[in-house]
């Protein structure tokens, strides 16, 4: 594009962050930017938002949506990169999506297996370099230097529930203890995490896509391209008008669920989350190398160990339909339970874990299906 455009973009971004103190903008598909420049305008627009943040004494973030799994978006300038703070990872929900859901159809063909997961944990991208049956070529390269506050993982966003035919969010799609695990599973990440509006308590509004064109034509096209994007997962039916109104007033968030019943109590849940990642040092340190993933396929467990300084902690996750039995390698000493999503004070079956338990270098667990347990060991000095 000419200078011009450029700069109109880059004057754009800046205004936002001035004029209206916005601290993060969200650079959408930006796999779709076309550009040949010695000075790509990604990297130039990263530049001019951190001289902006320098000049206002505040932080700015430039965070890009990119479907190519490129760790280039983020890679610093002198090692080739475009600088930018973060990128969303694509692979971290598609992965958790599937073994949630069993979804299979389009991109989710390429993921369904527990070490699928286990490797977003450990670094990142899921796809780094293997081979994408979906695309039917190679796919990424690998983010296992990625430092893990530049990556943003959820369990939904408007992308992967507005792209749906019917909208549904990923409460209308699992079970309550599906919904718990997927909350454990992207906040107490060592990632960042991103929600979805009304995910915290459970909204089950639809957000199909929706649009408000004047042009004719291009509503036309429009149309015909969600027709032809759905064809791919093989969703039968016909999709709502995005341009119908009631499409719009479908999707707006029912806020009075926030305290009705088991709404209030994923609301409770995800403040549980939040609270623990930020209390204990082995949650708030975000470090992928201080970090041990097992997977267990067979009965569909996924365990991770964080650890910084004296703490240790086990999350357990299961994404299994039925009870299983685990052997864990933990360290020798007394473990604390901190959260357990099948408690009844999280309206759970009910647990099957012990409020503490004393390990000799190895711990049973027995964990209830769809269900996340998190348990914490401080050394002594």
């Amino acid at each position: 594009c000419s200078d011009e455009v450029r700069r109109f973009f880059i004057e754009n971004a800046l205004y936002w962050v001035t004029e209206f103190h916005i601290d993060a903008l969200r650079l959408d598909a930006i796999h779709a930017i076309v550009d040949h420049s010695a000075q790509p305008f990604l990297e130039e627009l990263g530049l001019a938002l951190h001289a902006r943040a320098e000049q206002l004494h505040r932080r700015i973030y430039a965070i890009a949506e990119s479907a190519l799994n490129d760790t280039r978006i983020i890679r610093p300038l002198d090692l080739g990169g475009y600088a930018l703070d973060a990128q969303w990872n694509d692979d971290f929900h598609h992965a958790l999506r599937v073994l949630l859901t069993g979804d299979r159809g389009g991109y989710y063909q390429d993921f369904g297996e527990v070490e699928h997961l286990a490797k977003a944990f450990r670094e990142g991208f899921v796809y780094s370099g293997e081979y994408s049956r979906y695309r039917r070529r190679r796919h990424g390269n690998s983010s296992r230097h990625i430092p893990a506050e530049q990556l943003v993982v959820f369990a939904q966003n408007h992308d992967q529930v507005g792209n749906r035919m019917r909208g549904e969010r990923l409460s209308q799609l699992v079970s309550f203890e599906a919904q718990k695990l997927a909350a454990g599973a992207v906040i107490l990440s060592p990632f960042i995490p991103l929600l979805f509006m009304g995910e915290e308590y459970g909204e089950d509004a639809p957000f199909q896509y929706f649009i408000s064109h004047l042009d004719g034509q291009l509503v036309d096209a429009v149309r015909r391209g969600r027709r032809e994007e759905f064809a791919t997962f093989s969703w039968s039916g016909e999709p709502p008008d995005p341009q119908d109104v009631e499409t719009f007033q479908g999707a707006k968030l029912k806020h009075r669920l926030r305290h009705e019943h088991r709404h209030r109590v994923l609301f409770e849940f995800y403040q549980e989350l939040i609270r623990l990642r930020k209390e204990l040092p082995a949650l708030a340190h975000l470090r992928k190398e201080e970090m041990r993933v097992l997977g267990f396929s067979p009965m569909g467990v996924l365990a991770i160990q964080r650890c910084c300084e004296a703490q240790e902690v086990w999350m357990i996750l299961h994404f299994g339909r039925s009870h299983t039995s685990i052997r864990l390698p933990w360290s020798l000493g007394s473990w604390e339970k901190k959260l357990d999503s099948a408690e009844e004070r999280w309206c759970g079956p009910g647990s099957l874990a012990h409020a503490a338990v004393d390990s000799d270098g190895e711990v049973a667990l027995t964990l209830p299906p769809e269900s996340c347990v998190l348990f914490v060991h401080t050394a002594e000095c």
